[in-house]
């Protein structure tokens, strides 16, 4: 019996082994290969590909960039995404807002794009808006600003992602909860724990697996930002949202190919060493 079972777990697992091997793992060795090369002529060259982009201006720019928005995205699309579900949970009839968080994924990046530039572009809605407000209090006069052409780029950035990926982060929280059995809330409740107490002591220890999944989603979806960035302000944006993508982007149009090897070598160490710490501070937990 355990054979059959064993022999059924490899077949199963067997097609998503060997379609992971095709197109992930054998491309990404020969990434690897190629970033220790020349461009043009393949020549083995050591590590100054290496040295190369770690003296690149454009490229600590674009990490430094790429980390800050990775730590100002994710916690406020997780907790965001955690009160909206608390909220949420009290209703019962909360379908309907479901479909309605889930709606931003099913739009078209390009149609989101320019929604974002009808909003915040020089003469966009907001300056608008700003400048009716202003001009009825006193308060100050015209807005002309230019979000998307400024600092202010980052959090408009910001605030789509969080936007965009709230319906899937809305939903595993809403799973995560609907999965704490309701005894314990009304044992810890009979027990005088109020609604404070609840949520630190039954709730939260019981979305530990949900919280694990959706940062890690969140951190994936985190480097899939480029779509916006760059159809809202081009190949280069203001400097506050030039990312790493951004830069493989340019490399690529120019032809530094052994760069960007070099670069997407030490961008996927990064995730998978993050991944690995993230399992690891999560099996401690668990322990």
């Amino acid at each position: 019996m355990a054979k059959r079972r064993r022999r059924f777990f490899y077949l199963f697992v067997l097609p998503g082994f060997i379609g992971i091997m095709i197109f992930v793992l054998i491309p990404f060795g020969d990434v690897v290969k190629r970033s220790f090369t020349t461009a043009v002529t393949g020549q083995f060259n050591g590590l100054k590909n290496y040295q190369s982009i770690f003296q690149n201006q454009a490229f600590l720019l674009a990490v430094g960039n790429t980390f800050k928005f990775t730590m100002a995205g994710i916690p406020l699309l997780v907790l965001s995404g955690f009160v909206a579900a608390l909220l949420l949970n009290i209703l019962k009839n909360k379908g309907w807002f479901k479909s309605l968080y889930l709606f931003p994924l099913a739009m078209p990046t390009a149609t989101i794009v320019l929604v974002w530039k009808m909003v915040f572009y020089r003469n966009g809605f907001l300056n608008l808006l700003l400048t009716r407000v202003g001009m009825r209090t006193d308060v100050w006069g015209a807005v002309h600003k230019d979000y998307l052409g400024s600092g202010a780029a980052f959090w408009v950035l910001v605030g789509s992602y969080v936007w965009k990926n709230m319906g899937y982060t809305v939903i595993l929280w809403l799973a995560g909860l609907s999965g704490i059995p309701a005894q314990l809330l009304e044992a810890a409740k009979v027990d005088g724990a109020g609604k404070w107490h609840r949520l630190w002591y039954v709730i939260l220890p019981g979305l530990k697996g949900s919280l694990y999944t959706i940062v890690v989603l969140s951190f994936l979806n985190s480097f899939k930002i480029y779509r916006e960035a760059y159809l809202t302000a081009g190949a280069y944006p203001d400097k506050s949202i030039y990312l790493l993508q951004h830069l493989f982007n340019n490399w690529f149009v120019n032809l530094e190919l052994d760069k960007m090897a070099a670069a997407a070598v030490c961008t996927g160490g990064f995730l998978m060493i993050a991944i690995v710490l993230l399992q690891k501070l999560w099996d401690r937990n668990e322990a």
